[in-house]
């Protein structure tokens, strides 16, 4: 298949799920991910995205409080549309979000920061494949942001579906080290 067609295939399973399906589904990956933080104590700076209701995505706000309570670092991004690219907040301590023209919640009164302490990124996907490379919405802005941080910086994609057996990929597409979903997580 290609990446069009993926998109559209992986959008329809996406709207398929009930709130009830996407509210459990979100929880169990969450749980995965704290069970991957209690054997990696030393992170304590995590960037993660935030959900994005009419594309049925992975809810993070439960995710994000609970991080937040445990004493976290947590950042997310923005778009800079003049300079075409992902920016970096620090969101920690954030409680008040708006929904910006494209429904993307903003945290307000976040401030803006360079991202060299961020030891960890949360990424949204609608598909990936048994090697890690995902499948985003087609903008490139998460490929662009990876390659702007550290290496050695921990890509985990965030996903309620099984790997694709192959995604075409380019020669700008940055790997996942791992993806959590509702049923376990995966390394590649």
């Amino acid at each position: 298949m290609d990446k069009e067609s993926i998109r559209t295939a992986f959008k329809e399973k996406r709207r398929a799920l009930s709130k009830e399906e996407i509210r459990l589904f979100s929880e169990k990956i969450s749980d995965y991910l704290f069970q991957y933080l209690k054997e990696y104590d030393a992170i304590k700076h995590i960037h993660l995205f935030l959900p994005i209701d009419r594309f049925h995505e992975v809810d993070t706000f439960p995710l994000y409080y609970t991080l937040q309570s445990k004493g976290y670092r947590i950042y997310t991004s923005v778009v800079n549309k003049l300079k075409d690219n992902l920016e970096t907040l620090d969101i920690s301590g954030v409680d008040q979000f708006e929904s910006d023209p494209w429904g993307i919640p903003v945290p307000v009164n976040a401030k803006l920061v360079d991202p060299d302490e961020i030891q960890m990124v949360l990424i949204p996907l609608l598909a990936y494949d048994r090697r890690g490379f995902r499948l985003g919405y087609g903008k490139g802005y998460y490929d662009k942001y990876l390659a702007s941080l550290k290496r050695n910086v921990i890509k985990i994609g965030l996903s309620f579906f099984e790997p694709l057996d192959y995604i075409p990929d380019e020669s700008h597409d940055i790997p996942l080290d791992y993806c959590i979903r509702p049923d376990g997580i995966l390394k590649f």
